[in-house]
């Protein structure tokens, strides 16, 4: 059975940041994707600290995964999202939409942390997909 994805569409400000309100999937299955952090680039390079190399390493990752699993970004229907600084949310908005909007966007929380795991690390991104 393959799976059904319908995104409620958000109001204005939903949309504007790059989320839906409500994702509703029926049948498939469910993909749960471990949080994806990272302080190096697919090239080996150190992003520690730099928060858009970082946001776009760790969807580097996830689309990666979900690929492994015959799936891919378009699957997406939830994220959580930790960043370590306010100041980067509308950042990590822009970078979503640009590399989400063809496909539409997944019910997501952003939630600002004072620490990660590691030094260098400035994001973690988790996610669930359906298929």
């Amino acid at each position: 059975m393959q799976a059904r994805i319908t995104r409620l569409e958000g109001t204005p400000y939903q949309q504007q940041r790059a989320f839906s309100p409500a994702v509703v999937s029926e049948g498939g299955r469910t993909i749960w994707l471990a949080g994806q952090t990272t302080t190096e680039d697919a090239q080996g390079r150190d992003i520690s600290g730099q928060f858009e190399a970082q946001v776009r390493a760790c969807f580097s990752l996830i689309q990666g995964t979900l690929a492994r699993c015959d799936a891919s970004l378009a699957n997406l229907v939830w994220m959580t999202v930790f960043i370590d600084d306010p100041r980067h949310g509308d950042r990590f908005v822009d970078i979503r939409s640009e590399l989400l909007g063809s496909t539409g966007f997944p019910a997501s929380t952003l939630i600002t942390v004072s620490h990660f795991a590691r030094p260098g690390i400035v994001v973690e991104i988790q996610a669930i997909a359906v298929v």
